[in-house]
């Protein structure tokens, strides 16, 4: 029995998918982002062994470029993915943006170890590379947040590095979006405040500006780097107890800006507090006057 609907309804979906999104791969635009575009053993599909960037494209242009590329290097160095060539990365980005008629959106750049043998050994056939660009769905002006009960391990061989091996943080978001919340918050292992599965966390406590520093095992955040730079805050080490002294919580990233955290593990919060309010106001009419900041 057919599907409500039927091939053509399904072809149909599958074709609107198409318009809404673009994709390069190793130097070619691919006309169908769902059609076969990397060998079956590459080692980004077969152990997750990549590296990745999100941007948001604003008036045509990706943001705060420059930033993402250092971090996709130093997260390559850090994996050990070698020979990344950042000069065809900026050729891709330019190709898929040229081929997107839409003035904003969500940009990713994957990097992969590239096709290699079944296992965790790495192959000698070079990186993969693909550049996509598809809608950037609205936020709302603020969410709510649960802790989750896993740790992130602030002294693993992948702390800080934007990794393609997601599946922990998958878990952790399914886990809060059945507390009814859109994000979950870890602790690291000695049980200080570190990072949410695809955001960087700042606390307000004495009217002060606190995020975890770098080295309680979260992301370097460019947009975290820019709130610290435009709007001021102190890098220190939070005990999971100060969550609940918070006046104000906000999280910041590529795809949220900076946005307010209504409530966490049930307690409400003001979202947006005036600090908050401040912040946000701040990041965003500086972020208006540099797009490669």
């Amino acid at each position: 029995m057919l599907a409500y609907g039927g091939a053509g309804q399904a072809e149909s979906r599958r074709k609107g998918c198409v318009r809404r999104m673009r994709v390069w791969v190793d130097g070619r635009l691919v006309e169908d982002p769902y059609a076969p575009a990397l060998a079956p053993l590459d080692h980004g599909v077969t152990v997750g062994d990549g590296v990745f960037e999100t941007l948001k494209v604003v008036d045509g242009r990706p943001f705060a470029l420059t930033r993402h590329l250092d971090r996709l290097a130093r997260s390559a160095h850090g994996l050990g993915l070698t020979g990344l060539d950042l000069a065809a990365v900026r050729r891709g980005v330019s190709a898929v943006l040229e081929a997107w008629d839409r003035p904003g959106g969500r940009l990713r750049i994957t990097v992969t170890g590239g096709p290699a043998p079944l296992g965790s050994e790495r192959g000698d056939q070079g990186l993969t590379v693909m550049v996509a660009i598809a809608e950037l769905s609205a936020r709302p002006d603020s969410t709510a947040l649960v802790t989750v009960p896993w740790p992130r391990n602030e002294r693993g061989a992948l702390a800080g590095l934007k990794t393609t091996s997601y599946a922990e943080n998958v878990v952790a978001l399914a886990h809060a979006r059945q507390h009814g919340a859109t994000e979950a918050l870890f602790a690291n292992t000695v049980g200080n405040v570190c990072e949410g599965t695809g955001s960087n966390v700042f606390v307000v406590l004495g009217g002060e500006v606190y995020t975890p520093p770098l080295s309680a095992g979260c992301l370097a955040g460019v947009t975290r780097a820019l709130v610290l730079e435009w709007c001021g805050g102190y890098e220190k080490d939070l005990p999971a107890s100060a969550l609940e002294e918070a006046e104000e919580l906000f999280l910041t990233s590529t795809t949220r800006d900076v946005q307010a955290v209504n409530s966490l593990d049930g307690r409400k919060l003001p979202a947006p507090g005036p600090v908050t309010a401040r912040v946000m106001e701040e990041f965003a009419r500086a972020a208006a006057d540099r797009i490669d900041p």
